[in-house]
């Protein structure tokens, strides 16, 4: 997105009217910072006015999800047992970082609880309905991040991404959404679900302003990413079970994004991983990384059995604190291996491509209260996305044309190449636009 000539306080001001007139039925932000936002929009003002800006961030309106801190109050992670904890003594190192870099911090967005969950429900707060019919689930769990985007109430919004939970979302709302190599943007302020697991990713409405602010979160000099040129590159498309139960507009949608990329000159050839996904999913036959690492972080009110917690993510974990630790140091081993095959798999390759979801977005009603559909949904909806976090990759979302409801293109990259990855989804991004 290119900045406009608007002053950057006229648009910030659009914004908190916009957000004003539907404040007894917010839905999004958890939080507004209103007042420092209006001085960090003055400032870049200023700033723009004396041919002295910080840079391609400076004067963007930016939300954050809601398990960063910031300076002076909890950070809640989507929680209501979180309202009493100890006010952070400092803003999180991204926020600093985005802060420093002259962006305009609006505010926290809703997110599912302790970002455990992928659909987007929270028992605790109304649910930010999908931008597109807020019929539908947002997706999560940077659920409010996705629609603060995708509705125009901020221009970038940065998550977190565990299994997928930047991802989802951005691809059930129409957006670009990156997850970076997990520990390339420092975890310092954010509250943790997995720290194998956990990594910081932005979302947006183009690969451009993903990698500006994944840039600045990084501590890297933000600088235009290369043209990349499609004709010979190397994709990968996993045939099987990341192919199947997908929905017969993104089977269609997929296929002719990869006759595209094709045409292009992408030499696209099958990769099997399904070996290595079903590894992956005897070790972890005890649990999850997450649900396990996430029962050790959040033992203290696993043992109150009253605790108000979303039961969703409460009785998930409460089984998990039974894991025996040698028994979870035995499973980190193994995924260490088991990241080693990947990389060795996926070492001939450029890129794999995959639908980001194998479905678009749900009816809300129609998980609210059946769990037995609540969970085809998750599962389905985490099914693709978390190979990037379990096997150490980054991966990207994109979106998909030729859907109803949105849906994404995901491209995966080898741990640790991630400005390639961007640079790649941007000449992807043009193509599929061009279409």
């Amino acid at each position: 997105m290119t900045q406009s000539h608007t002053p950057f306080r006229d648009r910030l001001e659009a914004v908190l009217a916009r957000l004003d007139r539907r404040r007894a039925e917010e839905r999004v932000f958890v939080k507004l910072y209103s007042d420092t936002a209006r001085a960090e929009a003055d400032a870049a003002d200023r700033r723009l006015s004396d041919g002295k800006s910080l840079g391609p961030l400076d004067g963007r309106i930016v939300s954050i999800k809601d398990l960063f801190d910031v300076a002076g109050e909890p950070t809640l992670a989507g929680s209501i047992i979180r309202r009493a904890a100890e006010p952070a003594t400092a803003d999180a190192a991204i926020v600093r970082r985005l802060r420093a870099a002259g962006a305009a911090v609006l505010g926290k967005t809703h997110m599912t609880e302790f970002a455990f969950t992928a659909v987007g429900l929270s028992p605790h707060y109304p649910v930010p309905g999908n931008a597109i019919d807020a019929s539908l689930v947002p997706g999560g769990s940077s659920s409010g991040a996705a629609v603060s985007v995708a509705e125009g109430t901020s221009e970038i919004a940065i998550g977190s991404d565990t299994g997928g939970s930047v991802r989802i979302p951005a691809a059930l709302n129409g957006l670009v959404g990156f997850k970076p190599t997990a520990r390339r943007v420092p975890l310092d302020g954010a509250f943790p679900l997995s720290p194998s697991l956990d990594s910081i990713g932005p979302l947006a409405r183009t690969v451009a302003d993903c990698a500006l602010a994944d840039a600045i979160m990084a501590g890297d000099t933000p600088r235009p990413l290369a043209p990349l040129a499609l004709d010979g590159l190397k994709l990968g498309i996993p045939k099987g079970l990341l192919l199947e139960d997908l929905a017969p507009e993104i089977a269609r949608a997929f296929e002719a994004s990869l006759q595209t990329l094709s045409r292009a000159g992408a030499k696209i050839a099958e990769c099997g991983i399904d070996d290595l996904l079903a590894r992956f999913a005897e070790a972890t036959s005890i649990g999850s990384i997450a649900a396990i690492e996430g029962s050790r972080i959040h033992r203290n009110w696993l043992e109150d059995a009253g605790a108000p917690v979303d039961t969703r993510v409460a009785s998930t974990l409460r089984r998990r604190l039974t894991v025996p630790d040698a028994a979870l140091a035995k499973l980190l081993r193994t995924r260490q291996e088991l990241i080693r095959a990947m990389g060795e798999r996926l070492a001939l390759l450029d890129l794999i491509a995959l639908p980001t979801t194998p479905i678009p977005a749900v009816g809300i009603a129609s998980v609210e209260q059946d769990k037995q559909e609540y969970r085809r949904v998750e599962d389905l909806l985490l099914r693709n996305t978390q190979i990037a976090n379990q096997f150490d990759l980054t991966a990207i979302t994109l979106p998909m044309a030729g859907t109803r409801l949105p849906a994404g293109l995901m491209l995966v990259g080898r741990s640790g190449t991630d400005r390639a990855l961007l640079a790649a989804a941007a000449s992807v991004e043009r193509l599929l636009q061009a279409g």
